[in-house]
């Protein structure tokens, strides 16, 4: 369960690099509901924040690197970034964008893990993270396909401290690890990581990759909504014992998502 009470290794943040801003911003809008408030000069504004019922739930900025994919940054919240680079360093990750401050907002920084999949961290200041998750059209989960899951706990469970709970998938479809914060206990859990071949990884041209799992009230309603406005489905819409139902979704520029409805009661 995530909450808004964010804890060292758990998730407080996402934002998604577009290389369309006001088109990303027009998708979610129809597809999640989402306002959208641009941070400069209306539609103009290289990036800005996704709001829900007045409340922030994620980012919105300009893809800017060369040759990099549209996609979801997952930032989890840590008490010191640089001792968190370090020790990424350490693990045999890479920095992709080193500590930075944001005046008393707090600082961040961007890496890639050992196989490639990148992650972002967030050291709060006068800002912990988005206001609202765990609720309709809000973060409710991440994931994790990797194509090696005991590699990825290793490093993961000593740069953030995560502990690891298996469990066989329905149909031998493989583990399924299920990630929870330090010292909390597993009603805290916040995601999980799953090996995948090499070639399931295309998206992400054959390297790891995360992805945020969206709470919706209706599935179904969603998945068309996805469609009609010029995304599409990866898988799905489908029922998960003990989960809900969900689909795997891309946006028009292929970042790529999912949307759950939970269990009834």
């Amino acid at each position: 369960m995530l909450t808004t009470a964010f804890v060292p290794g758990s998730p407080c943040w996402l934002d998604l690099g577009a290389p369309d801003v006001p088109a990303a911003a027009a998708f979610y809008r129809a597809v999640l509901g989402w306002e959208y408030e641009p941070m400069g000069d209306g539609q103009d504004a290289e990036g800005g924040m996704f709001r829900s019922g007045g409340k922030v739930v994620a980012g919105l900025g300009r893809l800017t690197e060369p040759g990099a994919r549209s996609a979801w940054m997952i930032y989890y919240s840590v008490t010191d970034a640089d001792a968190t680079t370090r020790a990424v360093q350490n693990a045999g990750g890479k920095v992709r964008v080193a500590p930075k401050s944001f005046g008393e907002q707090g600082r961040m920084a961007q890496y890639s893990d050992p196989l490639g999949g990148e992650f972002a961290v967030w050291q709060p200041g006068d800002i912990k993270g988005a206001e609202l998750v765990d609720e309709p059209v809000s973060l409710s989960w991440t994931e994790l396909y990797t194509s090696d899951a005991a590699a990825a706990k290793e490093f993961y469970g000593g740069v953030l401290g995560w502990w690891f709970d298996d469990m066989q998938l329905p149909g031998d479809a493989g583990t399924y690890s299920l990630i929870t914060p330090a010292g909390l206990p597993a009603e805290r859990m916040h995601g999980g990581l799953m090996q995948v071949a090499e070639a399931d990884l295309a998206l992400a041209h054959g390297r790891p990759y995360w992805h945020p799992v969206f709470a919706v009230a209706d599935c179904d309603a969603t998945v068309a909504k996805v469609g009609a406005n010029g995304g599409s489905v990866q898988m799905g819409p489908v029922d998960m014992e003990g989960v809900g139902r969900l689909a795997v979704c891309l946006d028009p520029s292929n970042a790529d998502f999912v949307v759950l409805t939970p269990p009834a009661g």
